[in-house]
């Protein structure tokens, strides 16, 4: 199995597909972090900009860092208001005191915490808010997780990817954690090529990711929910915790 850093590299030669296969988030999340409309607002790890749309209608101006000059591509040709700038968590190319609200999207959990956190503590104004959101497969829902389960046999029936957001980060108070629950219609080829976006097979050898794609079709014929479908219901979780820079 590939470790961190080999999978967090993992993205770097995506965009496209990132963008076409991967879930946006609910405008609720948005809402949740930035309540109220702030000067600047800065997306770090932002990807392709799933999060960073978000952000449009909240910030004056809206700044996107993302380490993936395939993802910012694709950022710039969405949304070519925003700021994109080439860069990662541990050196943000902005200045101090710059952004009122620093948001993370489905990406912390790939930084080194105590670098990241100095740099996001350095860019944020005084008092600042720090949002971290993940989607998650709903708990519920028995064949999703058992598709999880095949891209991330380690984590098992836990998300790990928000071990680092459940206590106070160094520089900061923790003020809330909000959990959303929606849904999103997905075709049966987009949900198989949404795991194909996903860390560990795009990091696997050709046989091995094979071999994954084949026991998620598999799960998805014994179900009853998915069996027969070209179309389905695909239950969601956003979780999303907020601090304020101390």
């Amino acid at each position: 199995m590939a470790d961190h850093q080999q999978l967090a590299k993992s993205f770097e030669g995506i965009g496209e597909d990132y963008d076409r296969y991967r879930p946006g988030f609910p405008d609720a999340a948005a809402e949740v972090i930035v309540p109220d409309r702030v000067t600047a607002a800065l997306d770090l790890g932002a990807g392709t900009g799933k999060f960073t749309d978000l952000l449009l209608e909240r910030a004056d101006r809206v700044i996107a860092v993302e380490p993936s000059a395939a993802m910012l591509e694709v950022l710039r040709a969405k949304l070519p208001t925003v700021e994109a700038l080439v860069g990662g968590a541990e050196s943000i190319p902005i200045s101090d005191s710059t952004a009122d609200v620093v948001t993370v999207a489905q990406a912390f959990h790939w930084f080194d915490r105590e670098l990241a956190c100095a740099e996001i503590r350095r860019v944020l104004v005084p008092r600042g808010t720090l949002g971290l959101l993940w989607n998650h497969s709903d708990r519920d829902c028995s064949w999703d997780r058992a598709c999880h389960r095949v891209a991330h046999p380690a984590v098992g029936e836990t998300d790990s990817t928000t071990g680092s957001a459940a206590d106070e980060l160094p520089g900061f108070t923790f003020v809330e954690r909000t959990e959303l629950r929606w849904s999103e219609q997905i075709t049966r080829a987009d949900y198989l090529g949404r795991w194909l976006t996903v860390s560990t097979f795009l990091a696997a050898d050709e046989e091995t990711r094979a071999s994954m794609l084949t026991q998620l079709s598999r799960i998805l014929d014994a179900d009853p929910a998915t069996a027969k479908r070209l179309e389905f219901t695909l239950p969601m979780l956003t979780e999303i915790f907020v601090y304020r820079a101390v």
